[in-house]
């Protein structure tokens, strides 16, 4: 019986639409999009090249393009807006959350996000400009401005015939806000509490203080650490004066945690954490070789170490095959302790306090792994060379580099991060090229002074 291997539905609906569009069937095309959710479409069209990206985008619902755009990564984003009209974008961004509103005109030229404002309503122009002038990665940045506020003089049951009046609730609602008439935040209703509470109890006698707003200039790394911590849902912004200015709710918050988790492996790699996959090819080569050139310089200060020692390697053939192992050994050994410290740095667990306990525990596990590997290193090179000399050296390299790299790992980051340098973007390199400096330095060194 023939074996039935799953596909993805994505890459079906890919393989079909690709059909499609080389057959000139655009109105099927249009059917299938049509019957697709956004969130499916954006999935879609990154999962597209360029040249489809663009007909693709021309044949889906136009009343569903602010939903699409609010679901497709940055760079993606940003390529389908830079070509779209100001009057497309402005019938595009309506009803779009304050948040995603902000990031699309922040990507736009000045002239053409001004077009686009001065085509909006007044009203949410007003809440747009209040968005964009906070900075992108604070709690000001990604909050919205659609929430409702409460007197905490008034009744339960005047509270809920108000909801049922307006008819309708903001998205991922699980709280009421209290303010006095000066639009300070006073304290909070769950729904739930609202919902069990007698009709005539006033808010003030069932709502619980706001004690734990957050700021508008908070980061949004530590807005996301909050909400993992305390569970939120929704949680309310405020300004320096204590004013209701915004909520971030908890779609928000995944955002910023998938976005971080994208930045940090793609760092490591020297990649934008927004690149598009299917970018033309002039575009990803101009990107990856300003990374590409940092690490030739890194390289070749490893092999500046070797052109020391060229006499020695020239005597003895020997010390060239077996120079790439104590470095190499200590930068995957470096390499696991910087991804734990840089995950350590990101969740808030790593600080002053624990830093030189830290050090001690990976300098300890160094040395313990750089005991167990010289021993098994050492013994089969004894027994590869018959040379106990040679065979002590690079034991003794490798014990030092081991020890090295655990405290290199954990330095390195944290150094980085007071330089505000992403750790997740050099922290690798800078590791590879200590170990591989340090391990080359020792082992050839060594090697000159006892065999050559």
């Amino acid at each position: 019986m023939a074996e039935i291997v799953d596909q993805d539905p994505t890459q079906q609906i890919l393989q079909q639409v690709s059909k499609a569009l080389e057959s000139g069937r655009f109105v099927h095309v249009r059917r299938l999009l049509q019957s697709m959710e956004p969130e499916d479409v954006a999935h879609l069209l990154e999962a597209s090249p360029v040249r489809s990206r663009d007909t693709l985008w021309q044949l889906t619902d136009p009343e569903l393009h602010g939903e699409i755009l609010e679901e497709l990564s940055e760079d993606v984003k940003d390529g389908i807006v830079a070509q779209m009209a100001p009057e497309s974008l402005v019938a595009a961004t309506e009803g779009m959350d304050t948040d995603d509103l902000a990031y699309v005109l922040r990507s736009l030229p000045q002239n053409v996000s001004r077009s686009v404002l001065d085509q909006m309503d007044a009203q949410d122009r007003q809440r747009v400009q209040a968005a964009l002038s906070y900075p992108e990665d604070t709690a000001g940045g990604i909050m919205n401005t659609d929430f409702i506020t409460i007197r905490a003089d008034v009744d339960a049951d005047v509270v809920l015939r108000y909801l049922r009046m307006r008819g309708e609730i903001p998205e991922a609602t699980d709280a009421l806000y209290v303010v006095d008439e000066n639009n300070f935040l006073i304290g909070e209703i769950a729904l739930t509490t609202l919902l069990t509470t007698q009709p005539d109890v006033q808010i003030s006698e069932v709502m619980t203080d706001a004690d734990e707003a957050i700021t508008v200039t908070m980061d949004d790394g530590e807005v996301a650490s909050l909400f993992e911590r305390r569970d939120w849902v929704s949680a309310p912004v405020v300004d320096e004066n204590n004013h209701l200015v915004g909520r971030i709710t908890i779609d928000d918050v995944v955002d910023i945690i998938r976005e971080d988790a994208e930045h940090s492996m793609m760092s490591m790699a020297g990649l934008d954490d927004d690149e598009d996959t299917f970018a033309p090819a002039v575009k990803s080569a101009r990107r990856r070789s300003i990374w590409l050139g940092v690490n030739v310089l890194a390289a070749l200060a490893a092999a500046s170490v070797s052109n020391m020692f060229e006499g020695t390697l020239d005597k003895m053939a020997a010390i060239a095959v077996l120079m790439t192992i104590v470095p190499s050994m200590g930068g995957v050994a470096g390499n696991q302790t910087v991804a734990l410290v840089i995950r350590g740095l990101a969740v808030g667990h790593i600080g002053q306090s624990n830093t030189r306990f830290l050090l001690a525990k990976e300098a300890a596990v160094g040395l313990m792994n750089g005991l167990l590997w010289a021993l098994i290193i050492g013994s089969v090179v004894y027994f590869w060379k018959g040379n106990l000399v040679l065979a002590l050296i690079i034991s003794t390299a490798m014990l030092t580099n081991l020890i090295i790299a655990g405290i290199a790992g954990v330095a390195i980051p944290i150094f980085l991060k007071k330089l505000n340098i992403d750790p997740a973007l050099a922290g690798g390199m800078a590791l590879t090229t200590v170990t591989d400096v340090i391990g080359l330095m020792v082992f050839l060194g060594l090697a000159t002074i006892f065999l050559a």
